[in-house]
């Protein structure tokens, strides 16, 4: 099977996977499988895995998970990889002319740890100020939605999230906060249950602390 041809590539991709340090590391010839072949592939890989580890690949209760875990793979937890899955995100005009900041926050979101495919969960918290454009409430659940269902790391999670806010509503006054808790750190390795990890990314008026303690005011969990 040959790879594709660059023109290819970005007619596929389009502007959704663009190459930059905070587009998540796709190969050229990632969409060249359906996701029946990908799913049959992972199917047989995992069951591989499973005898590997030991297990009766007999026994009713494991017969069907290399198929579950293929299934969730591509369908679920990793469909943010396929740029066909990509919420259609619609702006209006400020027809109110509302001119302060309009937050979103505790958004939920579930994604992968890219480095032993562990749980990352948590909460996003999203800001911004209009120039003109608004975005539905409910899109902005789906960002980050897509963003986090692919292999990740926290860093680039929000940078993706961020980056496609400033695009569709086409200014810098954007702020995005997440708080996770990962697996890799709590069930593995040091084993700290307690500890979570927090990134933030602002641009525009965000820059000024003012504003930014305004923003962290408003997400503030109720006492």
């Amino acid at each position: 099977m040959s790879l594709l041809t660059e023109k290819e590539m970005i007619q596929i991709l389009g502007d959704n996977h663009q190459m930059t340090s905070a587009e998540s590391p796709i190969r050229p010839d990632a969409f060249i499988k359906t996701d029946d072949q990908k799913m049959q592939t992972i199917e047989n890989h995992f069951y591989n895995i499973m005898q590997e580890l030991g297990l009766d690949m007999t026994d009713d209760s494991l017969q069907g998970t290399p198929h579950r875990v293929a299934k969730m793979f591509i369908k679920e937890i990793f469909s943010g990889l396929d740029p066909k899955n990509k919420p259609k995100v619609s702006t209006f005009d400020n027809e109110y002319h509302y001119d302060k900041m309009l937050v979103e926050a505790n958004i939920s979101f579930n994604s992968t740890c890219e480095h032993h495919f562990l749980p990352i969960f948590g909460k996003a918290h999203i800001g911004y100020i209009s120039s003109g454009k608004v975005i539905g409430l409910s899109k902005l659940n789906r960002i980050v939605d897509y963003f986090s269902r692919r292999p990740q790391v926290q860093e680039r999670l929000i940078m993706q999230i961020f980056n496609d806010l400033k695009i569709a509503l086409n200014t810098e006054n954007v702020i995005v906060v997440m708080e996770a808790k990962h697996l890799c750190v709590s069930s593995r390795g040091i084993k700290h249950e307690s500890s979570f990890t927090s990134t933030m990314q602002y641009g525009g008026i965000f820059n000024e602390k003012e504003n930014r303690n305004d923003f962290f005011n408003m997400i503030k969990p109720e006492k």
